[in-house]
């Protein structure tokens, strides 16, 4: 018998809380974006999926939902909660530095890539408003799918937050654009009263927002209640969405200006802390609604018109996007990665559709064709961007190799090889450069190494997985190699390799703990340095130097302790390797 639930608004979040729990700790444990699982979920209890057997089976109502609008709202919070979380990593300064970015390079992407999709649909028989109307809305990107992935920071994050920013606030215009190509009643001029009133509402946020935020949020820590800090930061978060969703302008908007201003607090990392759970499980939320709009019967009987129509608007955005950016300075591996991943429409995709079926630029059935074909681009978002990080690897790993073939090919002198250039590398390096000792690092992240090779550091790009890489380098002649990644598989299985091609160089290893420094004297390290007994030594100096004992004791005694662990660990590892002897040799 089925419980009667059928899609009340308990049962839909019980599916959804279930399948969140599912969701999230599995495929973290394959290290897979969980934004494919909800999608996935979407697609099989959404109404195109198992729920169109429900009548036939009673009691599949239990685990699928038949009426993916009533998760709406909830998937529209959790757009309003990225975004406020967006706000919360910004400030003035960056808004104003970013500004040729957002308006600049944001605007000619929007409206070139609008541009030639409806140029391409006006070729094949669309009328010039239904291909307008089209094209503005498929040349729309996913901030919901893109941010995630890409981050607000870095090169990649940096220039796909900048064009992503000026769609959102493009977004009411364009669809009072669309309104008034479709009605003569409705004007520019409402739009010119809506942007007043809009302006003027923001405006007054920002002033009443800053000096009434502070007191407010003071007030909530002072009384150290978690649920009361929480419960003032979503009050925030509703009355701005709601100001100016009143002013005609779209709740996202109110989110992020929220988040700007307290952002400009002394409360930003605390409300970082209890927004994030929310937002994460809302994002979640509108990922299964995506899910759930992919029409799979439509897509089983029109699949090559629908994934003809998905590659031109990737093609023709991914090479708008990628050809500005290159134009704007970013380097050609960058370019395409952001292009690559912007390159699927958007979530607003379908609110502007929506629009301009409304107004009837388009027919239903067309609008039903392109919902398609969105539902499908952002169900691949995840796959693109993999595709467009794997692309600008190679991209800057050519350009790098091409930039100093001789340099990699044939080092003049025998130099420390130092694998990996962030926090620890860099301390390495600037100890071996302070005993005027020749060194050379190579790095995995491209710009890393271009923020090193512009201070004049001899970094290189390259995967040091490959021991022919680390050979090109001159690894025959260097006197030793220190290993800096924190990955312990990879750093084990490359000691193994190097000993093995190299047996008398000297490699030195960072590791986490004992148990990693034993797994690395036995793959063939010369000296393993765990981090925990480092710090915990160096701690221990610090509180004796404190309560008085001198120094020199201290350090001589810090040193014995140090070798005295290290040759436990070293023993431990011979321990280790001795039965492994034994059953090579029977």
């Amino acid at each position: 018998m089925a419980i009667p639930t059928g899609s009340s608004a308990l049962h839909d979040a019980l599916v959804i809380l279930g399948a969140a729990g599912i969701v999230i700790p599995a495929f973290a444990r394959f290290r897979i974006t969980p934004v494919i699982g909800f999608i996935l979920v979407g697609i099989l209890a959404g109404p195109h999926g198992l729920a169109r057997f429900a009548d036939q089976v009673p009691w599949l109502q239990t685990f699928t939902i038949s009426n993916p609008h009533s998760i709406e709202p909830f998937a529209e919070l959790g757009i309003v909660l990225l975004l406020f979380s967006i706000g919360l990593e910004l400030s003035f300064a960056r808004l104003r530095s970013m500004r040729r970015l957002v308006f600049g390079v944001g605007a000619a992407q929007l409206f070139g890539a609008g541009l030639l999709i409806g140029l391409a649909l006006l070729a094949l028989g669309e009328n010039s408003k239904a291909a307008f109307g089209l094209g503005i809305a498929l040349a729309l990107s996913s901030t919901a799918l893109v941010l995630p992935i890409s981050g607000t920071s870095g090169a990649v994050g940096r220039n796909a937050f900048g064009m992503l920013l000026f769609e959102d606030l493009a977004l009411v215009p364009i669809v009072f654009v669309l309104g008034s190509l479709g009605s003569t009643a409705a004007g520019f001029g409402a739009l010119a009263q809506t942007l007043l009133i809009g302006g003027l509402t923001v405006a007054g946020m920002l002033i009443v927002g800053r000096y009434l935020l502070p007191p407010l949020f003071a007030q909530a820590a002072r009384t150290k209640s978690p649920e009361l800090f929480l419960s003032a930061t979503l009050l925030v978060v509703i009355v701005a969405s709601l100001l100016t969703l009143s002013a005609g302008l779209s709740p996202i908007l109110g989110a992020l200006l929220a988040g700007l201003v307290i952002a400009e607090t002394a409360y930003r990392s605390e409300v970082e802390t209890v927004v994030l759970p929310f937002q994460g499980l809302a994002l979640g939320i509108f990922l299964i609604t995506v899910g759930m709009s992919l029409d799979l019967e439509r897509l089983l009987h029109e699949w090559p018109k629908v994934l003809l129509a998905l590659g031109a608007v990737l093609a023709i955005k991914t090479a708008v996007t990628a050809g500005l950016l290159r134009l704007n300075g970013v380097r050609t591996g960058v370019a395409a990665e952001v292009g690559v991943l912007m390159g699927s429409p958007s979530e607003t995709t379908l609110i502007v559709l929506g629009a301009a079926a409304q107004a009837a630029l388009i027919d239903a059935e067309t609008a039903a064709f392109w919902q398609v074909v969105t539902a499908l681009g952002l169900t691949v978002t995840p796959l693109l961007a993999r595709l467009g990080h794997d692309v600008s690897h190679r991209i800057e790993m050519r350009n790098m190799e091409r930039q100093t073939p001789n340099e990699v090919e044939a080092p003049k002198v025998a130099r420390t090889i130092i694998i990996g250039y962030g926090r620890v590398g860099q301390m390495v390096a600037e100890m071996l450069e302070a005993h005027g000792q020749n060194w050379l690092a190579i790095e995995g992240n491209i710009d890393a190494v271009s923020r090193a090779r512009r201070d004049g550091k001899p970094v290189r790009f390259g995967d040091a997985k490959r021991v022919a890489t680390l050979e090109a380098l001159g690894i025959e002649s260097a006197p030793a190699i220190v290993m800096t990644m924190d990955d312990h598989v990879q750093a084990a299985r490359l000691t193994r390799q190097l000993r093995k091609r190299f047996p008398n160089l000297r490699i030195i290893a960072r590791a986490r703990d004992a148990d990693h420094a034993a797994e690395l004297y036995l793959a063939g390290a010369t000296d393993a340095v765990p981090e925990t007994l480092e710090s915990s030594l160096q701690l221990s100096e610090s509180v004796l130097v404190d309560l008085g004992v001198a120094m020199g004791p201290v350090i001589a005694s810090i040193h014995e302790k140090r070798d005295e662990l290290r040759n436990a660990i070293r023993h431990r590892a011979e321990l280790d390797r001795a039965p492994r002897l034994g059953a090579l040799k029977r």
